[in-house]
């Protein structure tokens, strides 16, 4: 499941390497995050400076979760990281406690990222390690130029939604243009608004 976080609030306890790069994936998400955490790097201390999170230099309160949509729980501390998953178990607030796939509602994938395109890889806990590594060797798989590949396949697909054209046919002229096929031809030659669309 890939969550729109735009906008919503999310919480972070705990910033230290590991919660620094959960902070980050919730910023690429464009989530308005806050961090509460006696002490935290320099990258998240920066962000802070810049505006871009807020930054509560203490420690946990219950009452940090009112009005959360999610919170992740990166502390040292056992003790810290089950009261904030208790608590926002009874506020139905999502919660990850982050290396402790029992208290987590959701994980955090590896993820290969290619402008809009996103491969996401899951363990479910059992094996981060493993997850990176399959990250990397579809990272080398997945060129950079999918992206720009995607952007023109969303134009495509709009213009063909907005084309009097059969259903069906439409359906097919999409699963073309996603093909091998398609993405060589995309490669080899300039892009042109596909057949059954029209310019507006």
């Amino acid at each position: 499941m890939f969550l729109k976080l735009e906008g919503r609030k999310c919480l972070v306890v705990g910033a230290g390497k590991i919660g620094e790069s959960k902070i980050r994936s919730l910023l690429i998400a464009h989530a308005q995050v806050r961090v509460v955490a006696p002490a935290v790097t320099a990258a998240v201390a920066a962000w802070d400076r810049a505006g871009v999170i807020i930054w509560e230099a203490r420690e946990f309160h219950t009452d940090d979760l009112d009005s959360v949509f999610l919170v992740v729980a990166a502390t040292s501390s056992t003790e810290v990281n089950d009261t904030v998953y208790r608590q926002a178990q009874q506020r139905q607030i999502l919660c990850n406690v982050v290396d402790d796939p029992q208290r987590c509602d959701f994980y955090y994938p590896a993820v290969v990222r290619r402008g809009a395109l996103q491969v996401a890889i899951s363990t479910e806990g059992q094996s981060p390690a493993l997850a990176q590594r399959l990250r990397r060797e579809l990272e080398r798989q997945l060129a950079p130029v999918y992206a720009g590949w995607l952007e023109w396949l969303g134009f495509a697909r709009k213009q063909l939604f907005a084309s009097p054209i059969d259903p069906e046919q439409r359906r097919q002229q999409l699963h073309k243009l996603a093909s091998q096929e398609s993405f060589s031809l995309h490669l080899s030659q300039p892009a042109s608004v596909p057949e059954g669309s029209h310019e507006r």
